[in-house]
């Protein structure tokens, strides 16, 4: 097995770290450089920034609030959030981010990817993808689920499956998935969610949300063995675990990490 990844999530509004339930219930954490370095001591194998309201708001990413979380930073970068273009792209890199982040403009126009992926490389366009439960598929008896764009806001329809196979088709290096029915929830990762995608791509895939307790995160990947790295943000803003206390709960159960 594959040495799995931890990764602190810093979801950010106004400037300031904030963490909801299921996108909703925002509740304020903290400074954005402060967290960054705090979750670097506690060895995050990297950190990712969201800018949770610049789609719906129809701005981009705060670059000077990607500038100073990027200055505490010690470890791979990754940014989303309003990122529409090959300039925006531009910015947020120079800002200091090592990847970027995108979805809502991705699925509007695919081939924003391509053309990243050309531009940058495929290890610098991540497709952050939001998805919820459409129900079971009468034909398979398999769980389905549906993109979510606009902050979660919006169903679009499409199918969860074909669209990660068309994001890596595209030249996405990465997908970042998040369950918007386990977001905040702390209730365990949607395990079906991620089997879903994981058997259908072969870039790595990083699970977010639902992650509770150190159980949850050894249930993830031995269920799951083929998800690359698991994202977090209530357990770690909250103190209810520290990154070290995760790896130290998926050494002891066999499952090597960074």
């Amino acid at each position: 097995m594959k040495a799995k990844r931890i990764i602190p999530c810093l979801d950010t509004l106004d400037g300031r770290v904030v963490k909801g339930v299921k996108f909703v219930n925002i509740r304020d954490v903290g400074d954005p450089a402060e967290c960054a370095a705090e979750y670097c001591r506690q060895g995050a194998d990297e950190l990712v920034l969201l800018d949770i309201t610049a789609t719906v708001e129809d701005r981009r990413t705060r670059a000077d609030v990607v500038r100073k979380a990027a200055e505490a930073v010690t470890v791979p970068f990754a940014v989303g959030g309003g990122i529409r273009t090959i300039e925006d792209f531009r910015e947020i890199m120079e800002a200091g981010a090592d990847k970027v982040g995108i979805n809502t403009a991705a699925v509007k126009n695919p081939e924003l990817i391509r053309e990243a992926a050309d531009t940058f490389g495929s290890e610098c366009v991540v497709s952050a993808i939001d998805a919820t439960s459409a129900g079971i598929d009468e034909t398979t008896g398999l769980e389905k689920f549906h993109v979510l764009i606009d902050g979660g806001q919006t169903d679009t329809g499409i199918d969860l499956v074909s669209w990660a196979k068309e994001v890596e088709g595209l030249g996405a290096g990465e997908i970042l998935l998040t369950s918007l029915d386990k977001d905040g929830t702390k209730e365990g990762f949607d395990i079906p969610m991620y089997k879903a995608v994981c058997g259908a791509v072969s870039i790595p895939v990083v699970a977010s949300g639902g992650g509770g307790d150190l159980k949850s995160f050894v249930e993830l990947f031995q269920k799951v063995p083929e998800v690359d790295a698991a994202l977090a943000a209530s357990i770690f803003h909250f103190g209810d675990f520290t990154v070290g206390d995760i790896k130290n709960a998926l050494r002891e159960n066999g499952i090597p990490v960074l």
